[in-house]
């Protein structure tokens, strides 16, 4: 059984009454009670998460936290460790009448490749230059990677890669 407590303390109530003012700050004072019960008290805000960032702020770049890529007429491997990583950037091609232009995002796990993204100017179009931008999220588990590749010296992937988070989901700050 619960039991109640009426308080008085005039420096709890010119406390409260200053913070909260729409809880009798304005008029006359509020007496304050307390209770031996327990009242379970959830705290749904951003900082109950661990984190004083925003999303949107976590979330940003920083001198420290990103990596920029060039890949021109090879195989790079951007990122092989594990976690959640974006990457962003532009995939650009001049007209090659010889081959076609390409460029690719491939996911490899030691052994074999699975392409995310396939960028291809055929060699018979009229266009003479495309730059196409390109933004995604990629998980990476132990043992895997994250490729780009180019074709020939006509095609290039650019771009940036930044860690958003740890292999168990956390939140990495810039």
């Amino acid at each position: 059984m619960a039991q109640e407590f009426v308080i008085n303390s005039t420096t709890i109530e010119d406390k409260i009454n200053k913070l909260l003012p729409s809880q009798g700050g304005l008029g006359a004072g509020v007496d304050f009670s307390a209770s031996t019960m327990v009242i379970p008290i959830v705290d749904l805000t951003e900082s109950a998460e661990g984190s004083g960032l925003r999303e949107d702020l976590q979330s940003s770049l920083s001198f420290a936290s990103v990596t920029a890529f060039q890949t021109i007429n090879t195989t790079d491997t951007l990122i092989n460790t594990t976690g959640y990583f974006r990457v962003f950037g532009t995939f650009s091609a001049k007209n090659n009448t010889s081959s076609n232009t390409v460029g690719i995002f491939a996911l490899n796990d030691g052994a074999s490749d699975k392409v995310l993204l396939n960028y291809i100017m055929n060699d018979d179009t009229t266009i003479n230059h495309l730059i196409i931008p390109y933004d995604f999220i990629v998980f990476l588990e132990a043992g895997h990677s994250l490729k780009a590749q180019t074709g020939n010296t006509s095609s290039i992937l650019q771009g940036t890669t930044r860690q958003i988070a740890d292999i168990t989901g956390e939140l990495v700050n810039p």
